[in-house]
């Protein structure tokens, strides 16, 4: 399995115990959908490698301790810890309506309300407190915040985005002078 082919589900935090099992963090919505998961993928030196489950345990909030199978001591586990888990896309629960996956809007039309058609979504940046959409426009690359306030409606039949963005935004890309203020 590719990584091109599966999204990140999360990742292993730490080991759980002395019998082979680890604590896990799911970035998903509704961690319940993941309860009856048998196997992952877990990448270890850049490659996905399958791990099948002999036990999971959701433990509140995007938490789980997962038994995996021939993993039954802490040693075995330790190599895995901080690795990230993947799932392929064909298990990804559909998105509903305006609901989208990050991965699914990358060369999607970006259409402001003001402005017409902008660019093609080319990038895309998880952060801590909010996700960003990397547009290409004019040989640029503007940042735009995936908010409700300005992100109001996804197409996926159109592949297009329909955005309100804040003024000045677009502007702001654009000035050369930012361009040497960054680059001093």
């Amino acid at each position: 399995m590719q990584q091109d082919e599966c999204y990140e589900l999360g990742s292993i935090v730490k080991t759980h115990g002395l019998k082979g099992e680890v604590l896990c963090y799911l970035d998903v919505d509704v961690p319940d959908e993941y309860a009856e998961m048998d196997s992952v993928f877990v990448e270890i030196k850049k490659k996905l490698e399958p791990f099948f489950i002999e036990k999971i345990q959701l433990t509140g909030g995007n938490k789980a301790i997962i038994k995996f199978e021939d993993l039954n001591d802490i040693t075995a586990v330790e190599k895995i810890v901080h690795c990230k888990l993947y799932l392929p896309l064909d298990v990804l629960p559909e998105s509903e309506d305006d609901d989208f996956y990050l991965h699914e809007i990358l060369n999607y039309t970006v259409i402001d309300v003001q402005k017409g058609t902008l660019g093609i979504v080319t990038n895309l940046y998880e952060g801590a407190q909010q996700d960003l959409l990397g547009m290409t426009y004019q040989n640029r690359e503007v940042l735009i915040p995936l908010v409700d306030a300005i992100v109001l409606q996804v197409n996926h039949e159109n592949r297009t985005i329909e955005v309100n963005l804040p003024e000045g935004l677009v502007e702001l890309y654009m000035d050369d002078r930012a361009d040497q203020d960054r680059d001093e």
